[in-house]
């Protein structure tokens, strides 16, 4: 997963809203959005490592991830990240505990954010420094960087998911579609705005669309979950490099 962007409005009828992209290789084997079996996860598989990257599970559970780009720090034997999101999925424990339990270990996975929600707290992770951060109402995001760090991508969904915030308030009309109208934004930034992790100039440009498409890697799974006090609709859709593939939606 590599653009995550969320309304939290604790205390009201729908406390999270989250749109998110996931990117990765499209040679990577992958299921879609499923029922695990024997397990109350309701995710996408990565059928290499076997986790995955965004999930919800009963109680209003929810968990997500992105990888740190900084190809100069990263290790081929690191663990991988994916089971951080179902182990967390597959546990009673509260957002506070789990991440105190793996903050000891953080370091030994490549560079990683996560955010978990209990059902009742919404808390991120930072695996550099093994920092936690309670979120704040209002909207956030976080990409291949910390939390809320303002790439350009970042700070265009942000901006938008704000106006369709604000405009649903108003008039209470607009459709779920405007939201992956979102993330399908394929714009790439200029050159003058792009960050340094490690890579090309040609690929940075390329991974600097909110939605990537290139010859071997892009953004393989759009989603959007609309966590409410008495129903959750998540809905995938799956890309390969030829464009769209499937969709799936779950009312829980």
């Amino acid at each position: 997963m590599c653009l995550i962007a969320w309304n939290w409005q604790p205390n009201t009828e729908q406390p999270l809203l989250l749109i998110a992209n996931r990117d990765e290789y499209y040679a990577r084997p992958t299921w879609p959005l499923h029922l695990w079996e024997a397990s109350p996860i309701r995710a996408g598989k990565d059928l290499q490592a076997g986790g995955t990257w965004l999930g919800l599970a009963p109680g209003g559970r929810m968990a997500a991830l992105t990888n740190v780009r900084d190809l100069r720090q990263q290790r081929a034997d690191a663990p991988s990240r994916g089971a951080l999101v179902s182990n967390f999925l597959g546990s009673q424990a509260s957002a506070q505990h789990y991440l105190d339990s793996i903050a000891p270990s953080a370091a030994q996975y490549n560079a990683f954010n996560l955010l978990v929600y209990d059902g009742r707290t919404l808390l991120g992770f930072e695996s550099r420094g093994a920092r936690m951060l309670n979120m704040q109402p209002g909207i956030a995001a976080v990409s291949n960087a910390g939390f809320d760090t303002p790439w350009p991508k970042l700070v265009a969904l942000k901006s938008s998911l704000q106006h369709w915030v604000v405009q649903q308030a108003v008039s209470q009309t607009l459709s779920s579609e405007a939201l992956f109208d979102m993330l399908a934004n394929d714009q790439t930034a200029p050159d003058a705005q792009l960050p340094d992790t490690g890579i090309s100039l040609e690929r940075e440009r390329v991974l600097s669309a909110a939605f990537i498409r290139s010859s071997d890697y892009g953004t393989r799974a759009s989603s959007l979950i609309m966590l409410r006090r008495s129903t959750t609709l998540f809905v995938e859709r799956s890309f390969d490099a030829q464009g769209r593939t499937g969709e799936v939606s779950l009312h829980l």
